[in-house]
């Protein structure tokens, strides 16, 4: 009989399976669960071949304890949702909740403000050009003040070297 890798007893030694064994089924290493499969195939508790009628739409579920025996209405109970992939209806759009749906008007009225935004029509939009148009116009005013300093000193040295 085979028993693999490891010693269980300090002074026995480790065997392994024949290719006769493995061929016939009768190897160590063969799971106890499919002994007990063969063994419930083959006969159920009558003596009689066992048909297997089980089927997907019949399985009833196993009960724990007296599950099975009471039956009790729990409204607090939540049954588990099984949905095959066949019954799924892909053309049903699934309702968001609140704060999703919140949370997407948000984002849109942002990007609606964002792009008035750019184009210059919020009232924002026009304080901020108005200041760019008054920050441009002093610019200008101090280069061109600039300008007529240097000019002036320009002529300054040129009126001192004569």
């Amino acid at each position: 009989m085979a028993k693999g890798k490891f010693k269980h007893k300090p002074t026995g030694e480790r065997t392994f399976s024949t290719p006769e064994e493995i061929a016939a089924g009768t190897s160590a290493d063969r799971p106890r669960t499919f002994k007990k499969q063969a063994e419930k195939d083959v006969y159920d508790r009558r003596g009689e071949p066992e048909e297997e009628e089980e089927s997907e739409d019949f399985a009833k579920p196993k009960h724990k304890g007296t599950e099975g025996l009471i039956e009790i209405e729990n409204p607090n109970l939540v049954k588990p949702k099984n949905i095959k992939a066949k019954d799924i209806d892909i053309g049903k759009t699934t309702d968001i909740s609140r704060r999703e749906r919140e949370e997407l008007e948000k984002q849109k009225s942002h990007e609606r403000y964002m792009k008035l935004q750019e184009q210059g029509k919020t009232e924002q939009a026009r304080k901020d050009l108005d200041r760019l148009a008054l920050i441009r116009q002093q610019r200008a005013e101090a280069a061109k003040k600039r300008e007529e300093e240097k000019a002036a000193k320009e002529e300054r040295k040129a009126e001192a070297r004569k």
